[in-house]
């Protein structure tokens, strides 16, 4: 398995944009797609985080399907896996060679992966999976889930840990460009990460950076920030790479 966790593939989903959305040429993103991709279209799965939310996911296969192509990443199809077809994953990701594990609520998407069994499924899968926000939250052993919603950061039985894929040991924060000054049930986001971190520690993304996992090794590419004890350390620039293990 080739893994890509992305903030996001496309830019900022927070500001407007095409409404077929580009792929992220910074530090070498569509370059280590391609790098990776088969010499021939591949079934593409995209895995939502809301399992009913029909209409949204269907408009994000169409999009994306168009934003591969544009980027010369050929698909014969991008299927979306939700509550319509959720009992066919057994057979849909064996025939996948690509996954795409959706953007959304964390906690939403955590509990339709533990559903359809995905932790065991994705065992026996060698193709490419792109994380995408909480996609890549989720891929993590023990994820990270970072209060997003009002209610959330003010909640005290809301659960910030859970147990997520097991794809990677390395748990991110994404859209950190965004968050770093945004306020939640009258907190700084940045202030509850950095609580959070005495518990465990994590990565901080911005759009554009992403980690690489292949080979049994994990790089990030672009800027990132390190959340441990209390404390974050910018840890890479854009455009550089930082082997983690």
């Amino acid at each position: 398995m080739t893994l890509f966790l992305t903030s996001s593939p496309s830019g900022c989903p927070f500001e407007p944009g095409p409404a077929v959305p580009v792929l992220d040429t910074r530090n070498h993103f569509v370059a280590n797609l391609r790098a990776v991709w088969p010499d021939h279209a591949v079934l593409g799965l995209a895995i939502a985080a809301d399992p009913y939310a029909y209409e949204q996911n269907d408009e994000m296969c169409r999009v994306f399907a168009q934003s591969f192509a544009n980027a010369h990443l050929p698909l014969t199809a991008l299927i979306p896996c939700d509550a319509r077809n959720a009992e066919e994953i057994g057979s849909l990701l064996p025939q996948s060679g690509f996954v795409m594990l959706c953007g959304g609520h964390v906690p939403t998407q955590n509990h339709f992966f533990a559903q359809l069994g995905l932790p065991g499924l994705f065992h026996n899968y060698h193709g490419i999976v792109l994380g995408v926000s909480a996609g890549s939250m989720n891929a993590a052993h023990i994820v990270y889930a970072a209060p997003e919603e009002p209610g959330e950061a003010a909640d005290p039985h809301y659960s910030r840990w859970m147990n997520g894929l097991g794809l990677t040991e390395t748990r991110i924060l994404p859209h950190y460009q965004f968050i770093q000054d945004h306020v939640l049930d009258g907190q700084k986001m940045e202030d509850i990460a950095l609580a959070d971190s005495k518990k465990r520690h994590f990565l901080a993304l911005p759009d554009g950076s992403y980690i690489l996992c292949a080979d049994g090794s994990e790089a990030l590419y672009g800027r990132g920030w390190y959340f441990a004890d209390g404390m974050m350390e910018e840890i890479n620039e854009d455009e550089d790479v930082l082997p983690l293990r």
